[in-house]
């Protein structure tokens, strides 16, 4: 444990923000999980889980949490699986 007191801070919102970003990628899961199960079984609730998917991504790569690009690539990949069941 560090002995001053600026270090100390720094290491209180280290662990803040580990937390905050382990939650958030959790809910990423969560909500890709979610829409891709609803894609696989041709509900018509899929739009709508979709979108959610991609706001919760979005909010993510904003925060700095998730990089821009690696957001785009999950968002891409949603889309193609909800496009090939679309025409299956």
């Amino acid at each position: 444990m560090p002995n001053i007191k600026s270090v100390k801070k720094d290491v209180k919102k280290s662990q803040e923000r580990h937390e905050r970003n382990i939650a958030v990628k959790s809910k990423i899961k969560t909500f890709v999980k979610k829409a891709k199960s609803l894609i696989l079984a041709g509900d018509a609730a899929s739009v709508q889980a979709i979108s959610s998917a991609s706001s919760v991504i979005d909010k993510a790569a904003e925060k700095g949490i998730i990089h821009k690009n690696a957001a785009a690539r999950r968002k891409s990949r949603i889309m193609r699986a909800a496009n090939k069941a679309k025409t299956a």
